[in-house]
């Protein structure tokens, strides 16, 4: 499940930030960006059920 959505559309993130905590088996997963970007569009919610493999946002990465 999704435990903490940290993040909106929209919003610029630095590489190495937490956008997503999954819970699973009482075990916290936190999802960093790979790199810096804008979050271009969020697919889950707090509390909502995930699947292994299944995609939470969509993060547009900054280009130099």
């Amino acid at each position: 499940n999704v435990w903490q959505v940290s993040v909106s559309e929209g919003q610029r993130v630095q590489a190495g930030e937490v956008l997503v905590v999954i819970e699973s088996m009482k075990m916290e997963f936190n999802l960093v960006a790979p790199a810096s970007g804008t979050v271009h569009r969020l697919m889950c919610a707090q509390g909502s059920p995930v699947s292994a493999g299944q995609n939470v946002l969509v993060l547009i990465e900054e280009t130099a």
